[in-house]
């Protein structure tokens, strides 16, 4: 997965509050209960060193909302009386509420809350054309549509010379409707780099879509009958179809890239010490977090910039800086990971497997021998 949505948390120096919160619990009435916790929270962030512009912000947020945010949570990222990103969780917190005061941003909990979710591209089709829309770990968005040819669309049941002509144009039309569909899923799919493309409508014109896919897109498609282009909004049906789809990705994925991590041999870095080593020469291309492992918590060094890392505080050869401040391991790595455009990939807690060991490991950019060569 890209955290490239992260990015704007790593554009502001901090220190920074950082707050998981379970909405799962709300309902109409929700408002004293809402203004307890955010109190609570702001209380916990003063008590933490928190400035008071800071804690007015995210209080301020998290009464933005006058009604439930039907959601699993939401998390709120702050620093110097202004909120920078607020983005909804689809997972509900394993504590109702999680409160950080620190010198980063505390964000590897959305490796498993929000940020694991597949970015989905979803084609709403039909004879004409389709509708396009994004789903993404902050929500959903209008990606444009398809528009085909509306003349002729409808096939008759007479069976004289002249219908069964006018039927074979109809085929074209779709056919060629079809292939304005999947020109466009092509041409959404450069911009927008999904990892799943969802294909909405009658079982017909769907497969037609999908035959017309470039052959690299197919892969990546799937098809699903609930839902459709003249319903708009997505259904109940399609939102769990989606969800399905998204986990089975998820599953598949994260089982792909450990294989690919186990047979990577001297193109890994494991351990702390190495993967420090590793973000300052930026040549993490895949970062590997188990969020329960032993050294996700683990303290480490950091300056103002994201190569800036260190196990030790007189490391300043590393550092660049005579006051470096102390971070969590995990949230050091992944933000040398999101400013470098290195893919992350979330493996799940309590799986049993000892790889990486301690929770966090790395394929690397180039081998270890190729950069004794350089």
């Amino acid at each position: 997965m890209q955290l490239s949505f992260l990015t704007p948390l790593y554009e502001r120096p901090g220190p920074w509050a950082s707050v998981h919160l379970d909405t799962g619990w709300e309902n109409e009435s929700t408002t004293a209960r809402r203004e307890l916790q955010a109190l609570d929270v702001c209380d916990s962030l003063a008590r933490q060193g928190a400035d008071g512009a800071t804690g007015r912000a995210v209080y301020d947020a998290l009464m933005s909302r006058p009604g439930p945010t039907h959601g699993a949570g939401r998390a709120v990222f702050a620093t110097a009386g202004q909120v920078v990103l607020d983005p909804p969780l689809t997972v509900r917190p394993p504590a109702p509420v999680d409160v950080r005061w620190s010198t980063l941003p505390h964000v590897s909990p959305l490796l498993e809350l929000a940020a694991q979710e597949p970015v989905c591209l979803v084609a709403y089709i039909d004879r004409l054309g389709a509708d396009l829309e994004v789903r993404t770990p902050l929500g959903s968005r209008d990606a444009g549509e398809a528009r085909g040819r509306d003349w002729p669309m409808h096939r008759t049941g007479r069976d004289d010379w002249s219908e069964r002509h006018f039927q074979r144009s109809v085929e074209n039309t779709w056919e060629r409707n079809a292939g304005e569909v999947a020109s466009a899923i092509a041409a959404c799919d450069k911009d927008i780099a999904p990892d799943l493309i969802v294909l909405v409508g009658d079982p017909r014109e769907r497969r037609a879509v999908y035959e017309k896919l470039p052959p690299p897109l197919r892969p990546r498609a799937v098809e699903t009958e609930h839902g459709g282009r003249a319903e708009g909004a997505a259904t109940r049906l399609l939102d769990e179809d989606i969800e399905n789809a998204r986990h089975e990705h998820m599953r598949r994925t994260a089982g792909e890239e450990l294989d690919k991590f186990r047979s990577a041999h001297d193109a890994t870095a494991q351990g702390v010490p190495a993967l420090l080593s590793a973000a300052r020469e930026h040549r993490i291309a895949e970062l590997f977090v188990r969020p329960d492992g032993a050294d996700t918590h683990r303290e480490v060094w950091v300056g103002d910039e994201p190569d800036q890392l260190a196990v030790r505080r007189t490391e300043t050869q590393y550092l660049g800086d005579t006051r470096p401040s102390s971070a969590r391991a995990d949230d050091a790595l992944l933000r040398s990971a999101t400013v470098t455009g290195a893919e992350v990939q979330s493996l799940p807690a309590g799986g049993g497997d000892d790889v990486p060991v301690g929770g966090l490991g790395a394929l690397l950019r180039w081998p270890y021998e190729e950069m004794e060569r350089r």
